[in-house]
């Protein structure tokens, strides 16, 4: 592996370039709205457990009741925004970022030739 600190390539520039700020874009694109619902998600089943007392209490399926159905669903949902997440980045981010790399690569071995 190439020593990044030695290879001559300006990152800061790279940085700037409108290739990497596309991938940037395309991934807060994703990030930020999972992030939000999920915290709207998260903190609605906190205030609902604090307050909702009789509706969190409300049975479901015998002693199951909806406080015990949402809180897994917290995990549940954990779970599938992470596997998104990552079908999304295999799909969408890698490919460019690869491209990125290799052209990073490809220039710093012509600039220590």
């Amino acid at each position: 592996m190439t020593d990044p600190v030695n290879t001559g390539v300006d990152f800061l520039a790279e940085e700037e370039s409108p290739e990497f700020k596309a991938l940037k874009r395309k991934r807060f694109s994703v990030v930020i709205p999972l992030s939000i619902a999920f915290l709207v998600w998260y903190f609605l089943y906190v205030i609902l457990s604090t307050y909702a007392h009789d509706f969190m209490s409300t049975k479901v399926v015998g002693e199951i009741n909806v406080g015990l159905v949402f809180g897994l669903l917290q995990f549940v949902t954990t779970f599938a925004i992470t596997m998104f997440y990552v079908s999304f980045a295999n799909k969408k981010l890698d490919p460019p970022a690869e491209a990125i790399r290799e052209r990073l690569l490809a220039e710093s071995e012509g600039t220590r030739s």
